[in-house]
């Protein structure tokens, strides 16, 4: 297990975190003192005079005897997947993917190889733990649509039924903002009859709405920052802002674990992209230092910027960003900095204000914030701030500022609402209570699943909680099995995992409640014997007395 939370001198320059024991295993934390006494030396030794709270992020070691029998599982997987080709192909057996056309046979393919091979021959498998219809708000319980399928995955029929009341462990709906009653869904109900539903126009033309303008003033004011604009797309708010920001002759350095959407925004602005370890300020620092020193390439002429990408929570490795060491580094080289807190806005930090006020830093310090509101507000978009200049800059540049149909009233009004819930400008306390349970219910649930013998990866505090599956029989399996007994849960493999490490992914939402949490809990535990999924070589001690956010292990011999 390799655990973040930096209690040793020597392992300042390993990984940043614990150096691993025997087996990759953590040593006891036994007493909240010593560990806080510990704490203070990995401080003062690496870089820990920046961090005012513990940073715990643990990330356990994958067992040899799985890591063997996942690779013979896909091994498996993938020689009947061939020998299914060649039925195929010889018309034993029926085809039903798509096929390059008679005509075009001496063409190109059109696709990879393998990316066909897999989706027919393994994706199709357990095609069935994905895209499943619902039928009612996505809140902490949702309806679902039954489905069945006569022929392995390729089709689908639905069967009429309808599965009631199916505890929601996969929507990011971090503060219970998805709902269809309170003073949201209300405020949205009445836009829509004073505005419509849509603006049939862009920003710059005839789509521009005071409450347009109404939202960025609000989002400025709640991120601490002088300006913001809103977009109607998250994923585009990314895509589309990086190239106006980086061009040639330009540098990225981007986290190896950056959403899609921060990729393909990186590539489509041409400029030279270069990759860093996950969570790694060694692997971070020696990109920098090689850019200042060498420049670009042939010319060696001074790159023109330097742009850091990150994330504030991972949404598949639930880790949060390592903040305070990253903008160390940003301002001794120079560079600049772009925070995406898709994940993070609304679920972390007292006032729901995201990773820049979890760790208790100066907005001013990150150039460019962006987040969505599809995550903790319950609506759709996302947004960008920072400096007055920066945001002018980007209204005559952006792409999707400037093409894209402007936010839906209804969705913004959402916004609206929900954020001043957060911020207590309703004139109640809803918004800090749900930001409290949040984070009660994140570590309680995480801590649970620990004691119970699962790996689970990421930062004490995220309340995306990834939860290793490995083998790929065990992905559609658990989803299946998890379904049956009433729970829904998301699962996820390779192409957004690397290909041994499936997981199924829970999102906790402050609308959980306790029950709700301990019914998914002893569901998971049982599914868990029964696909035999605690792989987890250390045991954790449960205590009734400890403080929440505070976790005791052992060595466990077995």
């Amino acid at each position: 297990m390799t655990e973040s939370a930096g209690n040793k001198k020597e392992d300042c320059h390993a990984a940043n975190g614990v150096k691993p024991g025997r087996n990759g295993m953590v040593k006891n934390h036994h007493h909240h003192h010593q560990y806080q006494k510990q704490e203070k030396v990995y401080h003062a030794a690496c870089n820990g005079e920046l961090y005012s709270r513990p940073f715990m992020e643990s990330f356990e070691e994958t067992p040899m005897l799985v890591a063997v029998l996942t690779y013979m599982g896909y091994g498996i997987l993938t020689i009947f997947g061939y020998l299914r080709d060649f039925m195929r192909e010889w018309k034993i057996e029926k085809c039903h993917i798509a096929r390059e056309r008679e005509e075009q046979k001496d063409f190109v393919p059109l696709y990879q190889d393998f990316e066909n091979f897999y989706t027919r021959n393994l994706y199709m498998r357990i095609r069935d733990s994905w895209n499943r219809p619902i039928c009612s708000v996505p809140g902490d319980k949702f309806d679902l649509v039954e489905r069945s399928s006569n022929d392995y995955n390729w089709t689908f029929e639905y069967t009429g039924r309808v599965v009631k009341d199916v505890i929601n462990l996969g929507s990011y709906n971090y503060l219970g903002f998805a709902e269809n009653t309170g003073s949201c869904a209300t405020a949205a109900g009445d836009v829509t009859v004073r505005y419509g539903v849509g603006v049939a126009s862009t920003r710059q033309e005839m789509g521009n709405l005071n409450m347009h303008e109404e939202l960025e003033k609000l989002v400025a004011s709640f991120l601490g920052v002088e300006s913001a604009m809103t977009f109607g797309m998250g994923f585009a708010t990314n895509s589309m802002n990086i190239p106006a920001l980086a061009g040639k002759g330009c540098l990225i350095l981007s986290d190896e674990l950056n959403h899609a959407s921060l990729v393909l925004g990186a590539r489509l602005s041409g400029s030279t992209i270069r990759v860093f370890k996950h969570n790694n300020m060694q692997s971070l620092e020696k990109l920098l230092r090689d850019a200042i020193v060498h420049g670009q390439p042939r010319t060696h002429r001074p790159w023109k910027k330097i742009l850091i990408l990150v994330e504030g929570i991972y949404s598949m490795e639930g880790s949060i960003i390592r903040l305070p060491e990253v903008i160390a580094l940003k301002k001794k080289y120079k560079a600049y900095l772009y925070l995406d807190e898709a994940h993070s806005i609304g679920a972390l930090g007292p006032s729901g204000r995201g990773v820049v006020e979890y760790f208790g830093l100066d907005p001013k310090d990150v150039d460019i914030m962006m987040g969505t509101f599809t995550k903790s507000f319950g609506a759709a978009g996302g947004y960008i701030g920072g400096r007055k200049d920066l945001i002018d800059y980007l209204r005559t540049h952006s792409h999707s500022a400037i093409y894209a149909t402007s936010m839906s009233p209804p969705v913004v009004e959402q916004i609206i609402t929900s954020m001043k819930c957060i911020m207590g400008e309703d004139g109640t306390t809803i918004g800090r209570s749900r930001i409290q349970r949040l984070a009660e219910n994140t570590v309680y649930f995480r801590r649970r699943l620990r004691e119970m013998g699962f790996i689970i990866y990421g930062n004490n505090d995220s309340p995306v909680v990834p939860m290793m599956l490995y083998m790929p029989a065990k992905i559609g399996a658990f989803g299946r099995e998890m379904l049956k007994r009433n729970i829904g849960v998301v699962v996820v493999g390779f192409p957004a995992t690397p290909i041994i490490e499936s997981r199924a992914r829970f999102c906790i939402s402050a609308a959980h409640s306790k029950e709700m949490l301990d019914r998914a809990l002893d569901v998971i535990s049982e599914v868990g014997d029964l696909l035999q999924l605690k792989y987890s070589r250390h045991k954790v001690l449960p205590s009734l007395d400890r403080p929440f956010d505070e976790t005791t292990y052992e060595e466990n011999e077995e």
